[in-house]
């Protein structure tokens, strides 16, 4: 699963990024204090990033030692723009033992690209989630 949720990122898929998702992720925002908890508010927040990021794409991938159990822990690296701003950043995972992401922290540089990106989603999640297909 682990490369998974890289191709389905690039893929734009968010049905597919939902699946590499664990129901208990975590997911830490450069521009927030409190963590995303849960696979409903993350699968939320990552269809506003996708929305908001323009000219998406991954340079490179970094992998950490293998841990006693699951899929090692991996950086990748990022550039994209938001409302015409460069930004380049990180998604740092953690993996379970089932290879489903239990952690994702993102981080953005430089502090201008983080402010717009911040102001960008968060208006963005204040509007109200569009109701389910039936």
């Amino acid at each position: 699963m682990t490369g998974t949720f890289r191709a389905a990122v690039e893929a734009a898929d968010l049905t597919a990024i939902t699946r590499t998702l664990d129901p208990h992720i975590v997911f830490h925002s450069p521009v927030v204090v409190r963590p995303y908890l849960g696979r409903d508010a993350v699968v939320r927040l990552l269809g506003v990033l996708m929305e908001v990021f323009e000219d998406f794409r991954y340079t490179d991938e970094l992998v950490g030692p293998a841990p006693a159990a699951g899929p090692p822990p991996r950086a990748l690296i990022f550039r994209a723009r938001a409302a015409g701003t460069a930004v380049q950043g990180v998604d740092l995972l953690e993996f379970g033992t089932d290879g489903l992401v239990t952690g994702l922290t993102v981080m953005v540089r430089p502090l201008p690209a983080a402010m717009t990106l911040a102001r960008l989603v968060g208006r963005r999640l204040e509007e109200p989630a569009a109701p389910a297909a039936p």
